[in-house]
Protein backbone atom coordinates (compact mmCIF):
# COMPACT_ATOMS: atom_id res chain seq x y z
CA UNK A 1 0.00 0.00 0.00
CA UNK A 2 1.35 3.42 -0.92
CA UNK A 3 1.87 5.83 2.01
CA UNK A 4 -0.70 8.56 2.30
CA UNK A 5 0.94 11.77 1.21
CA UNK A 6 -0.75 14.93 2.33
CA UNK A 7 -0.94 17.33 -0.63
CA UNK A 8 0.81 20.66 -0.49
CA UNK A 9 -1.89 23.27 -0.95
CA UNK A 10 -1.25 26.82 -2.07
CA UNK A 11 -4.12 29.27 -1.99
CA UNK A 12 -3.15 32.76 -3.01
CA UNK A 13 -6.69 34.07 -2.67
CA UNK A 14 -7.31 32.94 0.90
CA UNK A 15 -3.82 33.79 2.21
CA UNK A 16 -3.30 30.29 3.55
CA UNK A 17 0.15 29.63 4.95
CA UNK A 18 1.37 26.64 2.99
CA UNK A 19 3.09 23.54 4.17
CA UNK A 20 6.33 23.83 2.20
CA UNK A 21 7.55 20.29 2.84
CA UNK A 22 5.19 17.47 3.74
CA UNK A 23 5.92 15.46 6.87
CA UNK A 24 6.26 12.32 4.72
CA UNK A 25 8.89 13.94 2.49
CA UNK A 26 10.76 15.29 5.53
CA UNK A 27 10.84 11.86 7.18
CA UNK A 28 12.06 10.32 3.92
CA UNK A 29 14.84 12.92 3.63
CA UNK A 30 15.96 12.22 7.19
CA UNK A 31 15.97 8.45 6.54
CA UNK A 32 18.38 8.83 3.64
CA UNK A 33 20.62 11.45 5.26
CA UNK A 34 23.57 10.67 7.54
CA UNK A 35 22.62 10.45 11.20
CA UNK A 36 23.07 13.32 13.61
CA UNK A 37 26.05 12.87 15.91
CA UNK A 38 25.34 12.05 19.56
CA UNK A 39 25.44 15.64 20.83
CA UNK A 40 23.22 16.99 18.05
CA UNK A 41 20.77 14.17 18.68
CA UNK A 42 20.56 15.11 22.36
CA UNK A 43 20.06 18.80 21.49
CA UNK A 44 17.26 17.86 19.10
CA UNK A 45 15.55 15.78 21.78
CA UNK A 46 15.90 18.44 24.46
CA UNK A 47 14.64 21.13 22.08
CA UNK A 48 11.31 19.42 21.44
CA UNK A 49 9.79 20.96 24.58
CA UNK A 50 11.06 24.47 23.79
CA UNK A 51 8.27 26.96 22.97
CA UNK A 52 10.21 27.98 19.85
CA UNK A 53 11.38 24.51 18.87
CA UNK A 54 10.89 25.30 15.17
CA UNK A 55 13.88 27.66 15.32
CA UNK A 56 16.32 24.73 15.48
CA UNK A 57 17.94 23.93 12.12
CA UNK A 58 17.30 20.23 12.61
CA UNK A 59 18.62 17.03 11.09
CA UNK A 60 18.50 17.56 7.31
CA UNK A 61 19.34 21.27 7.26
CA UNK A 62 22.06 20.72 9.84
CA UNK A 63 23.66 18.00 7.73
CA UNK A 64 23.45 20.28 4.69
CA UNK A 65 25.27 23.07 6.57
CA UNK A 66 27.87 20.58 7.76
CA UNK A 67 28.59 19.34 4.24
CA UNK A 68 28.82 22.88 2.87
CA UNK A 69 31.36 23.69 5.58
CA UNK A 70 33.38 20.59 4.74
CA UNK A 71 33.39 21.59 1.06
CA UNK A 72 34.53 25.15 1.77
CA UNK A 73 36.95 24.29 4.61
CA UNK A 74 36.59 27.77 6.14
CA UNK A 75 39.05 29.49 8.43
CA UNK A 76 36.55 32.10 9.61
CA UNK A 77 32.79 31.52 9.93
CA UNK A 78 30.21 34.02 11.12
CA UNK A 79 26.79 32.98 12.34
CA UNK A 80 24.12 35.58 13.12
CA UNK A 81 21.55 33.90 15.37
CA UNK A 82 22.82 31.15 17.67
CA UNK A 83 19.71 29.78 19.39
CA UNK A 84 20.73 26.41 20.94
CA UNK A 85 23.99 26.19 19.02
CA UNK A 86 22.88 23.34 16.75
CA UNK A 87 23.74 25.03 13.46
CA UNK A 88 27.00 26.41 14.86
CA UNK A 89 28.09 22.88 15.76
CA UNK A 90 27.27 21.74 12.23
CA UNK A 91 29.13 24.63 10.59
CA UNK A 92 32.16 24.20 12.85
CA UNK A 93 32.78 20.66 11.64
CA UNK A 94 34.43 21.84 8.41
CA UNK A 95 36.77 24.39 9.99
CA UNK A 96 40.43 24.06 9.05
CA UNK A 97 42.84 23.48 11.97
CA UNK A 98 43.01 26.70 13.93
CA UNK A 99 39.80 28.00 12.34
CA UNK A 100 37.18 29.85 14.38
CA UNK A 101 33.43 30.27 14.25
CA UNK A 102 31.97 33.46 15.72
CA UNK A 103 28.29 33.24 16.57
CA UNK A 104 26.08 36.10 17.77
CA UNK A 105 22.83 36.01 19.71
CA UNK A 106 20.89 38.71 21.50
CA UNK A 107 19.17 36.39 23.99
CA UNK A 108 21.24 35.72 27.11
CA UNK A 109 19.27 32.66 28.21
CA UNK A 110 19.55 30.74 24.94
CA UNK A 111 23.15 31.92 24.70
CA UNK A 112 23.93 30.18 27.99
CA UNK A 113 22.35 26.98 26.71
CA UNK A 114 24.31 27.20 23.48
CA UNK A 115 27.57 27.71 25.39
CA UNK A 116 26.73 24.63 27.44
CA UNK A 117 26.16 22.66 24.24
CA UNK A 118 29.51 23.80 22.83
CA UNK A 119 31.24 22.52 25.98
CA UNK A 120 29.25 19.29 25.75
CA UNK A 121 30.55 18.80 22.22
CA UNK A 122 34.11 19.68 23.26
CA UNK A 123 34.45 22.52 20.72
CA UNK A 124 34.32 25.56 22.99
CA UNK A 125 37.80 26.55 21.76
CA UNK A 126 36.59 26.65 18.14
CA UNK A 127 33.33 28.51 18.69
CA UNK A 128 33.26 32.03 20.13
CA UNK A 129 29.86 33.18 21.38
CA UNK A 130 29.00 36.88 21.42
CA UNK A 131 25.91 38.17 23.22
CA UNK A 132 24.37 41.44 22.08
CA UNK A 133 23.25 43.34 19.00
CA UNK A 134 24.80 41.85 15.88
CA UNK A 135 25.03 45.24 14.16
CA UNK A 136 27.25 46.47 16.99
CA UNK A 137 29.33 43.29 17.25
CA UNK A 138 30.03 42.48 13.58
CA UNK A 139 32.37 45.47 12.97
CA UNK A 140 34.54 44.37 15.92
CA UNK A 141 35.18 40.86 14.57
CA UNK A 142 38.08 39.58 12.45
CA UNK A 143 37.65 39.23 8.69
CA UNK A 144 37.40 38.31 5.83
CA UNK A 145 34.72 35.67 6.30
CA UNK A 146 34.77 32.45 4.31
CA UNK A 147 31.23 31.48 5.30
CA UNK A 148 28.34 33.41 6.86
CA UNK A 149 25.03 31.98 8.10
CA UNK A 150 22.17 34.43 8.72
CA UNK A 151 19.38 33.06 10.90
CA UNK A 152 18.32 35.86 13.22
CA UNK A 153 15.51 38.44 13.38
CA UNK A 154 13.95 38.64 9.93
CA UNK A 155 13.54 42.41 10.00
CA UNK A 156 17.33 42.69 10.20
CA UNK A 157 18.24 40.45 7.25
CA UNK A 158 18.78 43.21 4.67
CA UNK A 159 20.95 45.24 7.04
CA UNK A 160 22.97 42.17 8.06
CA UNK A 161 23.53 41.39 4.39
CA UNK A 162 24.72 44.91 3.59
CA UNK A 163 27.06 44.82 6.57
CA UNK A 164 28.63 41.39 6.05
CA UNK A 165 28.98 41.31 2.25
CA UNK A 166 32.01 43.67 2.14
CA UNK A 167 33.61 41.53 4.85
CA UNK A 168 33.22 38.23 2.94
CA UNK A 169 36.18 37.16 0.84
CA UNK A 170 35.73 36.87 -2.94
CA UNK A 171 34.36 33.39 -3.55
CA UNK A 172 33.00 33.23 -0.01
CA UNK A 173 29.48 32.08 0.76
CA UNK A 174 26.54 33.61 2.64
CA UNK A 175 23.61 31.36 3.56
CA UNK A 176 20.33 32.88 4.71
CA UNK A 177 17.67 30.76 6.42
CA UNK A 178 13.85 31.07 6.40
CA UNK A 179 13.72 32.82 3.03
CA UNK A 180 10.34 31.21 2.27
CA UNK A 181 9.07 32.24 5.71
CA UNK A 182 6.52 29.48 6.21
CA UNK A 183 5.15 30.09 2.73
CA UNK A 184 4.01 33.63 3.47
CA UNK A 185 6.23 35.09 0.74
CA UNK A 186 4.35 32.92 -1.80
CA UNK A 187 1.06 34.64 -1.18
CA UNK A 188 -0.34 37.09 -3.71
CA UNK A 189 -0.47 39.83 -1.10
CA UNK A 190 2.34 39.47 1.39
CA UNK A 191 1.39 40.59 4.88
CA UNK A 192 3.17 40.73 8.20
CA UNK A 193 6.35 42.52 9.20
CA UNK A 194 8.61 39.47 8.97
CA UNK A 195 7.30 38.19 5.66
CA UNK A 196 7.64 41.64 4.11
CA UNK A 197 11.19 41.92 5.47
CA UNK A 198 12.15 38.56 4.00
CA UNK A 199 10.61 39.50 0.64
CA UNK A 200 12.61 42.73 0.64
CA UNK A 201 15.78 40.81 1.49
CA UNK A 202 15.18 38.29 -1.30
CA UNK A 203 14.66 41.15 -3.76
CA UNK A 204 17.85 42.85 -2.57
CA UNK A 205 19.91 39.72 -3.21
CA UNK A 206 18.18 39.06 -6.55
CA UNK A 207 19.14 42.52 -7.78
CA UNK A 208 22.73 42.38 -6.48
CA UNK A 209 24.96 41.70 -9.49
CA UNK A 210 28.04 41.26 -7.30
CA UNK A 211 26.86 37.80 -6.20
CA UNK A 212 25.63 34.50 -7.62
CA UNK A 213 22.61 33.08 -5.84
CA UNK A 214 20.26 30.12 -5.68
CA UNK A 215 17.19 29.66 -3.47
CA UNK A 216 16.76 26.10 -2.23
CA UNK A 217 13.50 24.64 -0.93
CA UNK A 218 15.20 22.98 2.04
CA UNK A 219 13.06 23.19 5.18
CA UNK A 220 11.85 26.83 5.29
CA UNK A 221 14.05 27.95 2.41
CA UNK A 222 17.80 28.54 2.19
CA UNK A 223 19.32 31.24 0.00
CA UNK A 224 22.91 30.49 -1.03
CA UNK A 225 24.86 33.58 -2.05
CA UNK A 226 28.41 33.41 -3.48
CA UNK A 227 30.41 36.62 -3.64
CA UNK A 228 32.03 37.04 -7.04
Amino acid sequence: MKPAIRPIVLSLQKSIIVEIISEVAQAYAEKFSSDEDAVLNVISAENQSHPQANMLSGHVQGKFLELISWLIRPKLVLEIGTFMGYSALCLAKGLVPGGKLHTIDIDEQTGKQAASNFRRAGVEEKIILHLGNALDIIPTLPQPWDLVFIDADKAGYSEYYRMVLPRVRPGGLIIADNVLFHGEVLEQKIKGKNALAIQAFNETVKNDQSVEKVLLTVRDGLLLIRKK
